[in-house]
């Protein structure tokens, strides 16, 4: 297998107990990889590290097997930083001309990707205006547009949704969709675990800068499979008896407003790993007498996931 990204005991000691230790990951070329973890917690960090502003105390990275912040690693990457800047006189298409040529790039040839581009991340002929005038979203958007200039193997992105609306969100995974289905390898830290989840192949889950977690998207969301079932008729005993047949918690759903109804018509709640439990489960019930209206798998998502795993321990945040 062919990797985009490999680090090794990546290791950044800044002396105030901030930084990240021991981190090793192994990226594949093309896929989509998701980084989270909470404020702090040394994300940022290991992208600059990544991409060669900061030197790692120990360890190593490497790129498509160069080391990252050679010459020949930075050549094949994009990045959009968190915290980025640009002089608010300058057009939109001027300050893409500007990372051109950083890039060596020229010709006639520039002029249309530049276009193409400002169309793709949604500013357009928005292009010809003074960035003084953009939004912060539309800063953002300019900000991608940069970052894929060079049309890079490895795009990295820090936070690259947080200022935009839903739409600009959608439009944004839309695009990155597009790049990843032509073989590019996405690096996405960001908060919004939607975007993470729709769009990521693997996860890793970063505390205190180490890696406390991680895996694929599909086997983290298959590691716990909730099913609700709507039933009529269920009484405090009828409950108190379905939790000791199935020996697992089984639960009541408030509906929706928080109330909880009278005995009688509610949705159950109950974690079975296997389909055999579930029909087991329909068939206790409607031996019971209940009524059974309807049963529904619960979709588990990374937000559950990541609550999960940082549940009970330390976060060092900006105010730590």
């Amino acid at each position: 297998m062919s990797y985009a990204i490999e680090t090794f005991g990546l290791t950044k000691n800044y002396g105030n107990g901030r930084g990240c230790h021991d981190v090793t990951l192994r990226i594949p070329a093309g896929e989509a990889f998701g980084f989270l973890g909470p404020n702090g917690a040394g994300k940022s960090t290991i992208v600059k590290m990544l991409v060669g502003l900061t030197a790692p105390t120990e360890g190593k990275a490497l790129l498509f097997g160069q080391p990252a912040g050679s010459v020949e690693a930075r050549r094949r990457i994009g990045y959009l930083p968190e915290l980025f800047r640009y002089p608010g006189w300058l057009s939109g298409e001027e300050a893409m001309v500007f990372h051109a040529k950083l890039c060596g790039m020229k010709g006639a040839e520039l002029k249309r990707r530049i276009n193409r581009l400002l169309d793709e991340v949604g500013i357009g002929q928005r292009g010809k205006d003074r960035i003084k005038g953009y939004s912060k979203g539309m800063q953002q958007r300019l900000g991608l547009a940069c970052a894929l200039l060079a049309d890079p193997d490895i795009v990295f992105l820090d936070e690259p949704a947080s200022a935009l609306d839903p739409v600009g969100r959608h439009e944004v995974r839309e695009l990155l969709q597009r790049l990843r289905k032509e073989g590019k390898t996405i690096f996405l830290n960001s908060h919004l675990l939607e975007d993470v989840e729709l769009l990521c192949d693997h996860v890793a889950l970063l505390n205190n800068g180490r890696i406390l977690a991680d895996g694929r998207v599909s086997d983290v969301l298959r590691a716990s499979t909730r099913w609700r079932f709507r039933v009529g008729g269920m009484t405090p005993e009828l409950l108190d008896w379905l939790r000791e047949a199935m020996i697992v918690p089984v639960d009541i759903i408030p509906w929706e407003g928080g109330d909880t109804p009278a005995w009688g018509e509610h949705w159950l709640e109950a974690e079975l790993a296997e389909d055999e439990q579930v029909g087991y489960f329909n068939r206790l019930l409607m031996e019971q007498g209940l009524t059974l209206y309807e049963t529904r798998k619960v979709k588990s998502s990374l937000d559950e996931w990541f609550l999960q795993a940082v549940s009970g321990l330390e976060h060092r945040g900006e105010n730590r």
